[in-house]
């Protein structure tokens, strides 16, 4: 699939509460003690998505297949990860592989469950993390401009431009700038993934709070929403604990719950939403008498990318791509009333596709 999602954060801030409830699962241990996740957990996820069960009704289709998002469970971070404290390189590593993060702050009060700062502050917290990426990154850098200033002396014309890109870089970092903060090109944004520094990554804020502020937040999850706000981040509210127990409910059960606490869906599929957003992702559709299908592409792909993540001979073989708007699929009952209605596009393999295309390739291998 090849989209991931980290979680990540201090000890004992409900990360492995959050992948278990993600997952509906039991493995990753969420235990009241740090480092209780050894190595990265790791689970995949369906994006919520109403138009895909719309589409099977009008398609009579047999099965439902939702696209997924990979989540990774990453071990707690302490002061001092970026000089290997803690299990900082381990942490430091598992992020490395993750191509955004969801960065859980701890927005509730518990004297049963320890904080390894001593004192509740979300806003220290997100520093502290911040602090030891930003860290990593400097020191990442500098070492890999070391070998960059040798190929350049050679007039290398790779290495030229990513010098200059790592130049541009560096005084941000040492002013405390994260990489994504940063105004780059459009092929600056390319190299810089070379770089594999972990402040390029895009962040999503999870306020995790207590029961009683699942719906309304609290007075720390106010004052992360400010910060993301401040820097262009997005972030929500959830209640992790009460996310744990939805995920072990039946459908009838988990809405007479959610009900009771006055929320509308489970926080989960916001979260997963939110990622899903994060990494600039959307979903075309395929749908037939067999299945109806959502697939993921990242924003931009052409018809050629989108046949391929299908199956590559269907980008090797591309004829042409059958296109149906998803409002104009539903509009005019299904394929055949959108097709005599002339609404079905024969696109080729440059058209960019859009969220909620309903797609059929046409190729030949």
């Amino acid at each position: 699939m090849g989209f991931a999602c980290g979680i990540v954060g201090l000890p004992n801030v409900g990360k492995s509460t959050l992948f278990n409830a993600l997952t509906a699962s039991a493995a990753a241990a969420a235990a009241n003690y740090p480092f209780c996740t050894i190595e990265p957990n790791i689970g995949r996820v369906p994006v919520p998505d109403p138009r895909l069960a719309v589409l099977a009704e009008l398609a009579r289709s047999a099965k439902i297949v939702p696209t997924q998002l990979e989540i990774r469970d990453i071990a707690g971070l302490v002061r001092g990860a970026s000089k290997g404290e803690g299990l900082g390189n381990r942490f430091l590593a598992a992020i490395r592989e993750v191509d955004a993060i969801l960065h859980v702050l701890r927005c509730f009060d518990d004297p049963d469950i320890s904080h390894v700062e001593g004192r509740i502050d979300p806003l220290r917290d997100r520093e502290l993390v911040e602090t030891e990426l930003l860290l990593a990154d400097l020191e990442s850098l500098e070492r890999q401009m070391e070998g960059l200033k040798k190929r350049a002396r050679g007039r290398d014309p790779e290495a030229l431009a990513k010098l200059a890109l790592a130049e541009k870089l560096l005084p941000a970092l040492q002013a405390g700038v994260p990489v994504r903060a940063v105004a780059l090109s459009a092929e600056e944004r390319r190299l810089v993934r070379s770089f594999q520094l972990l402040t390029a990554k895009p962040v999503l804020y999870v306020c995790n709070v207590e029961e009683k502020a699942a719906a309304s937040g609290n007075r720390w999850s106010e004052a992360v929403a400010e910060k993301a706000k401040a820097e262009g981040a997005r972030h929500l509210v959830i209640a992790a604990a009460i996310e744990a127990e939805l995920a072990q409910l039946e459908p009838e059960e988990r809405k007479a719950y959610l009900e009771s606490l006055g929320l509308e869906e489970p926080g989960l599929n916001r979260v997963i939403r939110e990622g899903y957003a994060l990494l600039g992702l959307i979903t075309f559709f395929t749908a037939g008498p067999k299945e109806a299908r959502a697939w993921t592409v990242p924003e931009g792909a052409t018809a050629v990318d989108a046949a391929g993540v299908i199956h590559s001979d269907f980008a090797r073989g591309f004829i042409c791509a059958e296109v149906i708007a998803f409002a104009d699929y539903v509009r005019f009952n299904g394929e055949q009333g959108a097709k005599e209605a002339g609404r079905m596009r024969l696109e080729g393999r440059d058209y960019r596709i859009q969220d909620g295309d309903v797609c059929h390739f046409r190729f030949n291998v």
